[in-house]
């Protein structure tokens, strides 16, 4: 595989590494409550209506690609963004697949979804 505009495979690769890690809809959920802000596991348990063992099983993937970072707050622990950079990717692909839903999508030869 050739690199493009001066990328080379293994960013390509770490890209699409990132794209695996956001690809459970429990994780973007997560990424997504914590844009509004850091949050202990049974805060995101209550928000999230998911079980505490889903929740901190995804949060050991996001901690692992570096996504969420945690700390101590008293006797718990808080989990937030490690950069903005993840809130924004989230962001855009929530916004692109909700623009234009009363819309068929088009494919890339120009003809719409049936």
């Amino acid at each position: 595989m050739s690199c493009v505009s001066g990328t080379t495979l293994v960013e390509l690769e770490n890209a699409a590494d990132l794209f695996r890690c956001l690809s459970s809809p429990v994780r973007v959920a997560i990424i997504q409550r914590l844009t509004s802000g850091e949050a202990c596991v049974h805060e995101l348990v209550e928000q999230l209506d998911l079980p505490q063992p889903l929740i901190s099983q995804h949060l050991r993937v996001l901690r692992g690609a570096d996504l969420v970072t945690r700390s101590r707050r008293g006797r718990e622990v808080t989990y937030a963004l490690a950069d903005e950079h993840v809130a924004h990717i989230v962001r855009d692909a929530l916004s692109h697949t909700t623009e234009g839903t009363s819309q068929p999508h088009e494919h890339h030869d120009g003809a719409p979804d049936r």
